[in-house]
């Protein structure tokens, strides 16, 4: 059984825990305290030399970064639960198209924005309202891009589900759930809020959006 090692509240760890329900692939979850700074520990840095969360142990062979860790499972069992990275070169070119849309012209400006907005706080810092706004701001014409790129088609890659269309869900839940003009980011482009609507209520995000 593939064991991840994460924490509850990271995206990344929520991120492999949805891939493994998607495909149906029982995994153990093994947490680490982040509070604690357990990741930061010799004996966990010796596994992970970054000292972050998450990494999968998949007897013996152990494997860091969500995003590999995501492509790496979904090949692994490529006839297994839900398709998520098609085969068909020009299919794949889209995926791989759809996925760099969401790290560079999605997460790349949520993730300030949700660090300043929820985990500072959390942590007794102050917010960079500022920092917020220019974020918000270059992030709405992304959006746009979003709304054209949607209107087309069902999916980022096309009228199938991919992983480029799941690895938006933790962050963005926690940016939507952030409510007011963040909210509305997605409730005024009705192409967006129709594929966050559909992506976000998956059985599999359903069963790991509070925690693997």
């Amino acid at each position: 059984m593939v064991k991840l090692y994460g924490f509850p509240l990271s995206t990344c760890t929520r991120l492999v825990a949805l891939i493994c329900k998607e495909k149906n692939i029982p995994y153990e979850f093994i947490q680490v305290d982040l509070v604690k700074g357990e990741q930061k520990a010799s004996s966990y840095t010796a596994i992970h030399p970054f000292g972050q969360v998450p990494y999968i142990d998949d007897d013996g062979f152990i494997l860091y970064e969500s995003r590999a860790i995501a492509r790496y499972l979904i090949r692994k069992y490529p006839n297994q639960g839900t398709p998520l990275i098609p085969s068909d070169p020009k299919a794949n070119a889209l995926f791989e198209q759809a996925a760099s849309i969401e790290a560079f012209n999605f997460t790349t400006f949520i993730q300030p924005i949700v660090y300043e907005k929820l985990f500072k706080p959390r942590r007794g810092l102050q917010t960079d309202e500022e920092r917020v706004s220019v974020m918000l701001a270059m992030l709405q014409g992304k959006m746009d891009a979003y709304e054209v790129i949607l209107g087309k088609q069902k999916y980022l890659a096309g009228d199938s589900i991919t992983l480029a269309d799941l690895s938006h869900l933790a962050l963005g839940a926690l940016f939507y759930g952030l409510g007011g003009a963040f909210a509305e980011v997605f409730d005024s482009r009705p192409n967006l809020l129709r594929w966050w609507k559909d992506i976000s209520n998956r059985p599999a995000w359903l069963a790991v959006k509070d925690g693997p």
